[in-house]
């Protein structure tokens, strides 16, 4: 049996990862009133929001690179296509 990696669960958890350890420092600090003691945690929580992020690039690359169907005339926003209106009328 091949084991998959499944990306959007394992995003979710590293997401959850760093902000659990990030609250925890920031807990700890305030507490102890020390950041040095709770380096580590800041660095775990750093890691994981990093990891999260270099995941998420080959969801963004791939939606980028499929081309997305254009009409054949650049309209402006909100603005009707050129087909659509009555020909011979004036817009005013």
């Amino acid at each position: 049996m091949a084991f998959r990696f499944d990306k959007s669960l394992g995003r979710t958890v590293l997401f959850s990862v760093a902000v659990v350890s990030f609250i925890i420092a920031v807990y700890q600090t305030i507490l102890l009133n020390s950041i040095g003691k709770n380096y580590t945690l800041y660095m775990v929580s750093f890691v994981c929001v990093m990891w999260f992020r270099y995941l998420g690039l080959d969801t963004k690359t791939a939606a980028k690179d499929t081309p997305v169907p254009r009409s054949g005339t650049a309209t402006k926003a909100g603005a009707k296509p050129a087909a659509n209106r009555p020909k011979g009328k004036r817009r005013k």
